[in-house]
């Protein structure tokens, strides 16, 4: 489906950003969810599919404060940021009140039966199954096919997706018409966060915008490159689009 008109949207370079409450995400149809950080729009740079994937989504949520910066600073825009990690929580609140169910594809066995021990105390309404996918680069088409029947075979109206980017994403758009859910939603970390697996900084990194600096001390070995790399790598897409604009002026 395409995004409705009465969702909210700021145009940012190519994409849609989505700038509206979480209710507003459609909850018929095929509806893919995506995110969008500085990192996942400088892989999509050079990565056609990833950023297909981005463009298409129906919900495209800023999930990254270089976004939400950069917005202000090429159009004076403001929006705010809307993490992964807050819209699983608003869709699991919503399945819970609704006696709905959900699906989880992706991560560890440990992980996902820390998610399921966790769901069943917080959210005991909801219907919930998981698969973990074998750990690789790239799935055979037998993989697919397992992948897709233990999802299709248990029927959730959302499937979370936790396989990285742009892994996940790619996943998704490729295989969406095939998917028997309503809502497919990529969501990567967001696995390890709600399973405990890994801790999301606290309140106050979010609340000043450092959830990534956060991210950064607890892991700099994974996580340097994504952040201070490719941080320059976006602020040189960011001050090249500035001056665009300003020359032609």
């Amino acid at each position: 489906m395409k995004n409705s008109k009465r969702i909210r949207t700021r145009s940012f370079f190519d994409y849609n950003l989505f700038d509206d409450q979480l209710a507003k995400i459609p909850k018929q149809g095929k509806v893919l969810v995506n995110t969008i950080n500085q990192y996942s729009y400088c892989l999509a740079e050079k990565d056609l599919l990833f950023k297909e994937s981005l463009i298409k989504a129906d919900i495209l949520l800023p999930d990254g404060i270089g976004i939400v910066w950069a917005l202000k600073f090429l159009k004076g825009e403001k929006i705010r940021k809307i993490a992964g990690a807050d819209c699983h929580q608003y869709l699991l609140q919503y399945l819970n009140e609704t006696k709905g169910s959900c699906f989880y594809l992706g991560a560890s066995e440990q992980t996902l039966k820390e998610i399921q021990k966790k769901i069943s105390s917080e959210y005991p309404q909801i219907r919930v199954g998981f698969y973990s996918p074998p750990f690789k680069s790239s799935f055979s088409k037998e993989d697919n096919k397992k992948m897709l029947k233990e999802v299709n075979d248990f029927g959730p109206d959302v499937l979370f997706i936790g396989m990285t980017a742009p892994k996940q994403e790619r996943w998704s758009y490729e295989n969406l018409h095939l998917i028997d859910a309503q809502i497919t939603c990529c969501i990567g970390a967001v696995f390890d966060f709600y399973s405990g697996t890994k801790k999301r900084p606290g309140r106050l990194w979010l609340k000043f915008g450092l959830e990534w600096l956060g991210r950064l001390f607890k892991e700099p070995r994974r996580l340097s490159k994504r952040y201070l790399y490719y941080g320059f790598v976006f602020g040189f897409y960011v001050q090249k689009e500035k001056f665009s604009k300003i020359n032609k002026e």
